[in-house]
């Protein structure tokens, strides 16, 4: 099991996701955007619709996605 923060992932809070791959991590993450900004916070609207972006346009969202990736294998387990 790993960690990594909404703002590890581009968000702006050091909310923890845990998860045992990165895209365990990184499905929380997108589900922690929506539920914010659901709840009305605004600090995460960019961040959602960074993250909307990145699946809009699969060919320049694979960078983040093998940043996030690699930056989830260095860490630690917790």
């Amino acid at each position: 099991m790993k960690t990594m923060t909404c703002k590890q992932l581009g968000g702006p809070c050091d909310f923890p996701h845990h998860g045992k791959t990165a895209d365990e991590v990184i499905k929380a993450q997108d589900k922690h955007l929506k539920d914010a900004v659901a709840k009305g916070d605004a600090t995460h609207e960019g961040a959602l619709k960074e993250m909307k972006g990145r699946w809009k346009h699969p060919l320049s969202g694979m960078g983040w996605y093998r940043k996030a990736k690699r930056d989830f294998a260095a860490l630690p387990e917790d």
